[in-house]
């Protein structure tokens, strides 16, 4: 998971790396400039689940402001020093998702994270059934007939973007942008077909019908269904 930081106070920055890092999230760091020049990007297909963390600092209203007004529904999650319940309360009627207080912690960044990109995308519990496979959203790996698959963290990545949209087409260029994003070390055009093609094989030997449950709509993109929805293209 790829998360944008805003975090003035230099001393705490690497603190905060590694407990975001300690749990799988990829903390990018950004400026003042961002909420001026770097908003377009967020309302891209494949950014809408990247989640934007912000630290204490005078402007943390107009920041709140301002990704809203551009039209980002990315989950904001507010780290304040001490606890202050008008304070909260101002920036949740902003538009902030969740206020979370000292210490941060990663786990608890990450829980409350996928909380709200899961409600985002209309799943209300922690996991998603589909056919003979059940997809989690706070990490685990899924299961397949009974038998839990293990992913790698990039094949783990792909498919709970396909999990979230479930029963829907998602571009191969939006599932690109939500695992990668503006990653320094982006691979060739052609890595997601291979994470699919991994995927599907796991997926087939594990199931007991032995579907593969990734479709492909060719000229779109790639669907996560069960075998009697894979005709119904969304």
């Amino acid at each position: 998971m790829r998360v944008y930081v805003f975090e003035q106070r230099q001393e705490r920055c690497a603190g905060l790396t590694s407990e975001l890092r300690s749990v799988g999230i990829e903390p990018q760091f950004v400026t003042e400039e961002f909420f001026v020049n770097g908003l377009a990007s967020l309302v891209q297909p494949g950014h809408e689940t990247r989640a934007v963390l912000l630290g204490e600092c005078n402007d943390l209203r107009q920041h709140i402001r301002a990704l809203r007004s551009a039209g980002c529904e990315n989950p904001i999650i507010v780290f304040r020093d001490f606890r202050n319940a008008q304070d909260t309360s101002e920036l949740l009627n902003l538009g902030a998702d969740d206020v979370i207080v000292s210490p941060i912690r990663g786990t608890e960044v990450l829980s409350r994270t996928n909380s709200i990109i899961r409600r985002f995308h209309g799943h209300a519990a922690d996991s998603v059934v589909v056919g003979e496979l059940t997809a989690f959203f706070d990490g685990r790996d899924p299961i397949v007939s009974g038998s839990r698959i293990k992913l790698s963290k990039r094949e783990h990545s792909v498919f709970q973007h396909l999990a979230l949209n479930s029963n829907k087409v998602i571009s191969k260029d939006a599932i690109y942008d939500a695992v990668y994003g503006a990653s320094i070390d982006q691979p060739f055009d052609k890595v997601i077909d291979v994470y699919i093609c991994k995927l599907r094989k796991k997926i087939a030997m594990a199931a007991d019908s032995g579907w593969q449950y990734i479709e492909t709509v060719h000229g779109r993109g790639y669907k996560l269904s069960s075998p009697e929805q894979m005709s119904q293209v969304i």
